[in-house]
């Protein structure tokens, strides 16, 4: 079904309040940094902004892959910004943050996929303030293993690379691998069993329940214990798009089904994004 044809229903008709985001936007332009809320057309970065809490992307905003699910754009990328990691360390400060969440665009172009600009941006943060907690959410980096160690070994509480959505429906993530994905998580869980690895998927591509549930049980046996379940929306009728709109209680089922299989924490709604209320994930860590 085409995603013109569907309504979206009540419960998806978050407003964006575009006064929220003045004071942020000063700061990120001031800093010449950008962040996932805006690039990836978040419908919650109003209620973030609001707070002073936003997820940082480095690396630039132009990707190597053109993934049908997302706003990111998709071209020839710039080298990464020798200054971004301490801009990002001052940025933390000045929005005293306690939990940062920081994402990149997929980096094809560069031999560590943007696994050192990752690890500076880690360092920076840590010298500002060690007890500052940080989550990073990284591309497959295309399993090397150098840069998925120096990644895992970064000091970053939290570890995520998403799935996104089932193997069926994998044409929507094109230049990604499923079985990669997993292994990248079970590789980084192995290289630093301290730090926790996360996931993320998406419901309303045409998923079936079965392959939700064997999904998850991939995950657990990749050694992901923490899962971000959200309502896929489409950028753009140039983007694939949306088969359903999930009633809540779908979500609900699968938070509960995931528990009772062996995650410690699943975070699972429509408006659940990877980073969204990402300070959550800790306090059962």
């Amino acid at each position: 079904m085409d995603n013109l044809l569907l309504r979206k229903p009540q419960w998806l008709r978050k407003k964006i309040t575009l006064s929220h985001h003045k004071a942020m936007e000063m700061l990120l332009s001031d800093r010449h940094l950008h962040t996932i809320c805006e690039e990836a057309m978040c419908p919650n970065i109003s209620e973030c902004f609001r707070e002073k809490v936003a997820t940082f992307m480095i690396l630039g905003t132009i990707c190597t892959r053109a993934c049908r699910f997302c706003a990111v754009s998709k071209g020839k990328p710039l080298m990464p910004d020798p200054n971004e990691p301490q801009n990002v360390a001052h940025a933390v400060q000045e929005l005293g943050l306690r939990h940062v969440v920081i994402t990149s665009s997929t980096r094809d172009d560069l031999s560590d996929g943007g696994a050192e600009h990752f690890c500076k941006t880690v360092r920076a943060i840590k010298a500002m303030e060690d007890s500052i907690t940080v989550e990073l959410l990284i591309p497959d980096m295309q399993e090397n293993l150098l840069a998925l160690s120096q990644v895992a070994l970064s000091t970053a509480e939290i570890i995520g690379h998403n799935l996104e959505t089932v193997p069926r429906l994998y044409d929507v993530r094109r230049g990604s691998n499923y079985a990669r994905s997993l292994r990248v998580l079970k590789k980084l869980s192995e290289l630093n069993p301290a730090a926790a690895t996360k996931s993320g998927i998406m419901l309303g591509l045409g998923e079936r329940d079965d392959e939700v549930k064997h999904l998850m049980q991939d995950l657990l046996d990749a050694g992901c214990r923490y899962l971000s379940i959200g309502q896929y929306l489409s950028p753009s009728s140039a983007h694939a798009p949306v088969v359903e709109y999930v009633e809540p209680t779908r979500f609900e089922f699968f938070r509960k089904l995931g528990m009772e299989m062996g995650f410690r924490y699943i975070k699972s709604s429509p408006y659940t994004r990877s980073s969204y209320m990402a300070h959550e994930y800790l306090e059962v860590i």
